[in-house]
């Protein structure tokens, strides 16, 4: 609630600071300096935020996983004995998507398996930089704030905006 009601404060602020119908005027270099560290100061918020929802999230449910640089949290369930995942390669996945709450969003069962070749886009960064992590056959859980998952506004779907989202994934099939 409070990260909302400060981002909003900090859009409004940006909106009131530049929108004036009265009188055009350029934009200094000052204004916009402080216009960035105002963003930025929200963006720590918020991805703070996220990260404590996170963390209570691992206590409730007891588990033990690791953050990485980006603030992807992963649990590497099994490893793998196949060839590891490298870019460029096409992965096949059998996945399961939920929110922290245990909404089910989307699942491979009712949706077919997922497919994607790593390093080209059109998936979550959190799940590209996940993969990376795995073999063929390998099994992991992925825990992506918004920033690694579908950001401000969600997927217009099933996933609501700004939303941490739980990816239980195993890596079926790698493919040069």
């Amino acid at each position: 609630m409070y990260s909302k009601l400060f981002l909003s404060c900090a859009i409004m602020l940006i909106l009131f600071a530049h929108c004036s119908k009265k009188q055009e005027r350029n934009v200094t270099e000052v204004e916009i300096r402080e216009t960035q560290e105002a963003l930025i100061g929200a963006n720590r918020l918020l991805v703070q935020k996220d990260r404590e929802k996170i963390t209570d999230y691992l206590k409730q449910h007891n588990l033990s996983l690791h953050e990485s640089a980006s603030g992807l949290w992963y649990g590497i369930i099994r490893q793998g004995s196949g060839a590891k995942v490298k870019e460029n390669m096409q992965v096949t996945l059998k996945y399961q998507v939920t929110l922290l709450d245990g909404t089910l969003c989307y699942n491979s069962d009712s949706l077919g398996l997922k497919q994607f070749i790593v390093g080209k886009g059109g998936v979550e960064s959190g799940l590209e930089e996940g993969i990376l992590l795995l073999n063929e056959g390998g099994k992991a859980l992925f825990i992506m704030p918004p920033h690694l998952a579908h950001g401000l506004p969600g997927d217009g779907n099933r996933i609501p905006a700004r939303s941490i989202i739980v990816y239980d994934i195993e890596l079926l099939k790698i493919a040069p």
